[in-house]
């Protein structure tokens, strides 16, 4: 069959429209992204064979004007965070099919610049900004010549678009969790009170127990997150309140520390004190006695969601503004359900 186009090699406007789909779907389509109804894939696809229109074609169509490179900016490459984001973004962009130059600002808005700079003389086509906390970040600026998308530390400005876990979602299932479990004793033990994460899980945490007709046993206690801070705070608290039945732990290294004093205290986890995290750090919560119940922010979903953004941006799609929260997900292990 003849190609749309007289002779010339079709193109991916010239599948979209056999297709009867815009150009943005049709992309989408053949480059097998999964928000695609499958009928819908299938009628691109028989389009593209029906035009043979052929790879090398399609990315003359898809990037036409463009280099098929997207950067990534974080602020945190060593932080524990980062990496399952970047993981998520990675798999979205598709092995050998986008070209991602990774740079690494440290937490330092001049090499920040120094490094956007850099991506955008390399021309890449859209650039995600992973920062290392859930606090505001500034934004890049609304003048800036491709898509940029904002994950896990939103920007400042409601004009960008910025994705991040729902810490008020995540501290409201905790202890949601811990009610459903007949816990009734709640105690909370978290870390810096500057971040805008300890803030938002103690606010979930509230409204749960609120609606729940409860109230915290003592004050929040905050201080750092780390697995000392866990153990000097649950021995402070135990003999304060030695009818609390539940600690919900604003980290899963100060759960882990909370474990530590509980086994000290002759405190039977979870029979007498339930225990749960936040974060899912699967070297930590597998690895605790028992297994430690937490929340898990989702971060690898978070970077897929965060390149699809992007590429929906690229395609011409109005990807919108403001800050979106992501969904988060519990995850039960023996610190707070026995285990049979």
């Amino acid at each position: 069959m003849p190609n749309e186009g007289g002779g010339r090699s079709a193109t991916l406007s010239d599948v979209a429209r056999r297709a009867g789909v815009s150009i943005a779907t049709a992309s989408k389509a053949l480059n097998g992204r999964d928000d695609v109804a499958p009928a819908t894939r299938r009628r691109v696809v028989e389009a593209a064979d029906e035009l043979s229109f052929t790879p090398n074609a399609m990315a003359r169509g898809l990037l036409a004007g463009r280099t098929g490179t997207v950067g990534l900016l974080t602020s945190d490459l060593e932080g524990r965070f980062m990496l399952p984001i970047l993981m998520g973004a990675e798999d979205a962009f598709g092995a050998g099919q986008v070209n991602v130059f990774l740079c690494d600002a440290r937490g330092d808005a001049i090499r920040e610049q120094h490094h956007l700079k850099a991506l955008l003389s390399r021309r890449v086509d859209g650039i995600i900004v992973v920062g290392r906390q859930t606090d505001p970040r500034p934004s890049l600026g609304q003048e800036m010549p491709v898509p940029v998308v904002y994950a896990y530390a939103p920007s400042d400005d409601p004009r960008d678009l910025s994705l991040t876990p729902d810490n008020y979602a995540g501290g409201r299932m905790a202890i949601e969790h811990l009610i459903g479990c007949g816990r009734t004793r709640i105690a909370h033990i978290t870390g810096d009170p500057a971040y805008a994460a300890a803030q938002d899980r103690l606010a979930g945490a509230r409204a749960a127990l609120d609606a729940g007709g409860l109230e915290l046993v003592g004050e929040a206690m905050f201080s750092e997150w780390s697995e000392h801070w866990g153990r000097d705070a649950a021995a402070m608290l135990l003999q304060r309140h030695p009818d609390v039945d539940a600690i919900f732990c604003g980290s899963d290294q100060i759960a882990r520390g909370v474990l530590d004093t509980a086994r000290d205290l002759g405190r039977s986890v979870p029979d007498d004190l339930a225990v749960i995290g936040y974060d899912n750090w699967e070297v930590l919560s597998t690895n605790s006695r028992p297994q430690l119940t937490s929340i898990d922010a989702n971060l690898q979903q978070l970077g897929r969601q965060a390149a699809q953004r992007v590429f929906d941006a690229i395609d011409g799609v109005d990807i919108g503004e403001g800050t979106h929260h992501l969904p988060v997900r519990l995850m039960i292990r023996g610190s707070t359900i026995p285990r049979r």
